[in-house]
């Protein structure tokens, strides 16, 4: 008994050793399945994470702040080129006690014009800054009325004029900076004060028909003046809406400082319109008004009162942002993780 003890031990475990694989490749059992993971290592699954989109940016932690949007660059400025058409203008012109008076429509006006220029810009750095107005027109000889002292004749005149008026002034700005899109509601407010500098030239030429039928010959009058007034004004402009906006201006300049008379001034109202992120079309209804006038027995003097439309295109540039009210649509969509 002792004996076969020993021997059936390496027996039954051989046949132990054996079963398995005998009765995997059993016909009846089907095939073995293979075992991938002899030989390989052992990998464990992992749990499914969604891929962040790549232009998704962090949100701050609880406690921390974002970051703040770098400042827009102090410095900023506008040009604007504009034309002015008066719809009626009506003036005087004095030389040495001479008097002529003018009453024209907008198609007389064109008729005798000869060169017209205008234009405006500002430049600023944080809320203080520097404009500039500058207008110029020369006219030729037009048919005017000529009034003689004591209204002892009155007859036709030519008249002939060249009027430059160039502003330059200081200014402050109340409110947000100007730009062509802006908030629905955003207010600006620019007082501003400098001088106005006015160069006129005139001349006077007509043939007097006096009393009883008698002629008189009168020979052409010429006049020039430049001088220098003080000015004082204010322009405002309101966003009704992402791309437009109401404006409105007024100033006043001379305060009798140059002459017996002297005095101007400027009344604007109207409407732009912006044509692109920087670029606004203006259109408004417009007043300017001068008068000179040296108060010498043998006056020499001018005096000038225009109404009408105002066309003119704007351009910002330099600091000037983008409306906040109109937001730029995203150049990539972020991805959606599956």
């Amino acid at each position: 008994m002792n004996e076969r003890t020993p021997r059936l031990v390496p027996v039954l475990a051989g046949l132990a050793l054996m079963w398995p694989a005998a009765s995997l490749a059993d016909p009846a059992l089907g095939p073995a399945p293979e075992a991938t993971w002899v030989g390989q290592e052992l990998r464990l699954p992992q749990p499914a994470v969604a891929a962040a989109p790549e232009t998704a940016q962090a949100e701050p932690a609880p406690g921390e702040t974002a970051p703040a949007s770098p400042p827009p660059p102090p410095w900023s400025g506008t040009v604007e080129l504009y034309g002015f058409a008066p719809l009626r203008t009506i003036g005087t012109t004095t030389i040495r006690g001479l008097e002529a008076e003018v009453d024209q429509d907008l198609g007389e006006i064109l008729d005798i014009l000869r060169f017209a220029a205008s234009a405006r810009g500002s430049i600023e750095k944080d809320r203080v800054g520097l404009q500039a107005d500058l207008w110029y027109t020369s006219l030729g000889d037009s048919a005017g009325r000529l009034v003689g002292p004591r209204q002892l004749f009155t007859t036709t005149a030519d008249v002939g004029q060249t009027l430059g008026i160039y502003d330059v002034a200081l200014r402050y700005r109340l409110g947000e900076r100007e730009s062509a899109l802006g908030r629905p509601g955003a207010l600006t407010v620019i007082p501003y004060a400098g001088v106005r500098l006015i160069d006129g030239r005139l001349n006077l030429a007509a043939t007097l028909d006096g009393p009883f039928g008698r002629t008189l010959l009168e020979p052409t009058r010429n006049f020039q003046r430049t001088w220098v007034q003080p000015l004082v004004g204010t322009q405002a402009t309101v966003f009704l809406s992402p791309r437009l906006r109401a404006f409105a201006r007024g100033d006043i300049g001379g305060f009798g400082l140059g002459g017996q008379q002297d005095l101007s001034g400027n009344a604007q109202l109207g409407l732009g319109y912006a044509v692109g992120d920087n670029t606004d079309l203006n259109l408004s209804w417009r007043y300017m008004g001068l008068k000179w006038n040296n108060g010498d027995q043998q006056a020499n003097g001018f005096s000038v009162n225009m109404n009408g439309i105002e066309v003119g295109v704007k351009v910002f540039f330099g600091g000037a942002p983008r409306g906040s009210a109109v937001a730029a649509a995203p150049d990539t969509l972020p991805a959606v993780a599956p």
